[in-house]
């Protein structure tokens, strides 16, 4: 395995999975609001899968709006 192309293409991938998740975390956040159905705070969750290497990961957070 090349460990620089390795590198930079999780990073590539990381990188795509930032933006795309802030965009989408905030238009439904936003609209979230304006329907109350969030109010300060509330809970988000992400799964990771990568099926080929057998990893799947849970990660568990907290969104807050004021």
């Amino acid at each position: 395995m090349n460990e620089d192309i390795f590198n930079m293409s999780v990073r590539k991938f990381l990188k795509k999975v930032g933006v795309t998740s802030q965009r989408e975390i905030e238009t439904a956040i936003r609209k979230a609001v304006e329907e109350g159905k969030v109010g300060a705070a509330t809970e988000a969750t992400v799964v990771l899968s990568i099926p080929a290497a057998g990893l799947e990961v849970t990660i568990d957070g907290t969104i807050e709006t004021e």
